[in-house]
């Protein structure tokens, strides 16, 4: 895994129907062009490279969302890039299994479904800084799913629900997208 094709896919990317995906594309190719590591979880200026998974139920329409421990709101799992991981999908991949115990179905291809720009509170010894979040579009392997230390909570929802949940419009815009 590297910054230059992590940048392809990147720029790959058609951000056309959102502003706020075409922004985060924009400020997301800056840092990849201009950083000299933009997967360490300790660079902080402009910050850096993080992957989150979209996971689809295997049979019905419905969305795998976590509770976060920290934050204390209905998000996607994802995380940090770890220097273990073979590719930026892995990464997201890794980051749901760990955190929802979802199994992945490999048989289909991720798809890169958004890029969010997102602020980080400062936390103990790290300043404020940007995720750069690439959203990941899997499809599960079966519907089962569990709490972890990380995710207190964990459910499958549908459309219907994200109004009650709080889902912000960034997930949503990733959703729709990777369902058209």
């Amino acid at each position: 895994m590297n910054a230059a094709d992590a940048l392809g896919v990147v720029e790959a990317f058609d951000a056309s129907d959102s502003g706020l995906a075409q922004k985060s594309r924009e400020l997301t190719t800056g840092l990849l062009l201009s950083t000299p590591a933009p997967f360490s979880r300790d660079h902080f200026t402009p910050g850096h490279i993080t992957c989150t998974a979209l996971v689809l139920h295997p049979t019905q329409p419905l969305v795998l969302f976590m509770h976060h421990h920290r934050l204390k709101r209905w998000l996607l799992p994802g995380g940090h890039v770890e220097t273990g991981d073979v590719s930026l999908p892995a990464a997201a991949a890794r980051e749901a299994l760990e955190e929802t115990l979802v199994r992945i179905d490999a048989s289909v291809e991720p798809v890169l479904a958004g890029i969010d720009v997102h602020g980080i509170s400062p936390k103990g010894s790290e300043p404020y800084h940007l995720h750069h979040d690439l959203i990941w579009c899997f499809r599960a392997l079966h519907a089962d799913i569990a709490v972890t230390d990380e995710a207190p909570e964990v459910r499958w929802a549908g459309e219907s629900e994200w109004d009650g949940m709080g889902i912000a419009e960034s997930i949503r815009y990733s959703i729709l997208r990777a369902c058209r």
